[in-house]
């Protein structure tokens, strides 16, 4: 009894002592796991957002002498933004949106063309041609509409706002509380419409080569979609056939309940 005992204690500190080292689903990363430090992949090329037609842009232009630079701004408004139309602000600049052929209509400076550009290469050309008047003009550009949705086995899924030019998909996941348990770290997808088509990307968070795909870093109106795993799959479905079948139930019930009724009454 005794010999049988030691067995059945030995066998479970084995299976206890494998279950501790297997690998766990909820890691990211887990080629870094190995070394306790280290350096991450650079990324390989430069991917800050570029700026598309329909885009909604502040521009403020400014110097030390305010009244130098006041004519290329728009003048101050109220709403600031097309998206707050209905709602009441302080004055603020007003935006540029940028039309089809990927332009905006500046005071002064007329019509420039920035599609295709980002916002540091915006400000620099804006800045160089009001220079050509006032003494070290400041440009600042930022973009309004820099959203991005995120969908699938996160905590809070939602449409994410950012006005930097480098988001990537792990500022957008951050924002959503991160993972559920159930998502799928090798299967996060970004989705992006480029020139008309859209196209997708699979990101695998388990392993560091992600920081060299041109979408770990999002562009605006990109969609990240993180595939739910089997389990939550299976109980999905199972939870479906479950409904399905309570409804089978409850019909057949209400129509036994029906018929019995009109028996009782026709047989009086």
């Amino acid at each position: 009894m005794k010999s049988r005992l030691l067995i059945v204690m030995i066998a479970a500190a084995t299976l206890l002592s494998c279950n501790s080292t297997k690998d766990n689903g909820l890691a990211y990363f887990k080629d870094l796991s190995s070394a306790p430090s280290g350096t991450l992949p650079n990324p390989q090329g430069d991917y800050p957002i570029r700026i598309q037609s329909d885009d909604e842009l502040v521009i403020s232009i400014t110097s030390a002498v305010p009244e130098a630079t006041a004519v290329y701004n728009l003048p101050m408004d109220n709403p600031a933004t097309r998206g707050n139309m209905r709602q009441t602000t302080q004055p603020r600049s007003q935006t540029y949106v940028v039309d089809e052929d990927g332009c905006i209509m500046l005071p002064i400076l007329g019509r420039m063309s920035v599609k295709g550009k980002t916002l540091t290469e915006i400000a620099k050309e804006i800045k160089a041609l009001v220079a050509q008047d006032v003494h070290d003009p400041y440009v600042r550009v930022d973009i309004v509409n820099f959203t991005v949705d995120v969908m699938g086995e996160v905590r809070a899924p939602q449409r994410v706002y950012s006005g930097r030019q480098y988001f990537t998909v792990l500022d957008a996941l951050s924002q959503c509380g991160d993972l559920t348990e159930f998502g799928q770290r090798d299967k996060v997808y970004v989705i992006r419409t480029e020139d008309g088509k859209r196209n997708y990307q699979r990101l695998d968070l388990n392993s560091s080569d992600v920081f060299n795909s041109p979408y770990f870093y999002l562009r605006q109106n990109d969609v990240v979609y993180v595939e739910p795993n089997k389990i939550r799959t299976d109980n999905s479905k199972y939870n479906q056939n479950n409904a399905f079948k309570l409804s089978v139930i409850s019909t057949v019930v209400s129509s036994v309940s029906v018929i019995a009724s009109l028996i009782i009454a026709l047989t009086r």
